[in-house]
């Protein structure tokens, strides 16, 4: 009973509404109580009655019921794993998908092209649990004499001794590419289409014909101007990323 009443869930669904968007609300009317004040961390603007006064505040997002933590700083403290995972695996995908598109590229027809191309399809295939417990599997697992990379792990760790944290960059390593494997095959696929396509123009077949170098005309010429699909690509995926992260942070224990 006592909970019901301090979650408003013996009110009608429109006061619940009410209470609910008032928390999140910056700006909104409260109660001028020390323990009002204490819940919202809220900043006076001016009173607008003798008990109400209209405040600036932070959205209150309640607390947890199993750590009895604000729920804002559980989530402020998952997001640096997410945040770095996700850019990470961006940065990676981004890098090595666009070096494999022109590579397909300028060998285009090729068992290179096809091999590319093949890869790919099956990273596109592939879940991103299904690549992540292969990855954890054998890199981690079976070779991990050889990569020096644990199954699963965190950004950071507390040493058992003085009990500092310290970074660990080694951990981020395989949830990164296993997150990136799909973006990776999206844009290797962009920009091979895009240099395809660019490679066909007549300002190409002119700069070849003035005797430029091929490192020239592919990455001064022709790779600049079929960038442009895949930047805009990119520009999306992050969001979709740190949405689609939850596999991987959980195959990888990694706390996101």
């Amino acid at each position: 009973a006592k909970l019901k009443k301090e979650l408003h869930l013996d009110e009608s669904l429109g006061v619940q509404l009410y209470y609910h968007l008032r928390d999140f609300s910056i700006i909104s009317i409260e109660n001028s109580s020390e323990k009002s004040q204490k819940k919202y961390q809220y900043t006076r603007l001016f009173h607008t009655s003798k008990n109400t006064v209209l405040v600036v505040k932070k959205p209150y997002f309640g607390r947890s019921y199993q750590s009895n933590k604000l729920v804002s700083d559980t989530l402020i403290e998952s997001m640096e794993g997410t945040l770095w995972l996700a850019f990470t695996s961006m940065l990676i995908a981004t890098f090595f998908g666009i070096i494999f598109g022109v590579f397909a590229a300028i060998n285009y027809q090729t068992w290179i092209d096809h091999s590319l191309v093949t890869l790919s399809v099956v990273g596109i295939s592939t879940p991103s649990f299904v690549a992540a417990i292969l990855i954890a599997m054998v890199f981690g697992y079976y070779f991990t004499d050889i990569t020096g990379l644990d199954m699963q792990g965190y950004l950071w760790e507390t040493d058992p001794h003085t009990l500092e944290k310290k970074w660990v960059f080694k951990n981020l390593i395989l949830p990164a590419i296993t997150l990136g494997v799909r973006p990776l095959a999206i844009i290797m696929q962009l920009t091979r289409s895009s240099m395809l396509e660019v490679l066909s123009q007549d300002y190409i077949r002119t700069a070849r014909a003035k005797g430029l170098r091929f490192s020239q005309v592919i990455f001064k010429h022709a790779l600049k101007n079929a960038l442009n699909p895949v930047i805009t690509a990119v520009s999306g995926w992050l969001a979709s990323l740190m949405a689609g992260a939850f596999f991987v942070e959980y195959v990888f224990n990694w706390r996101g």
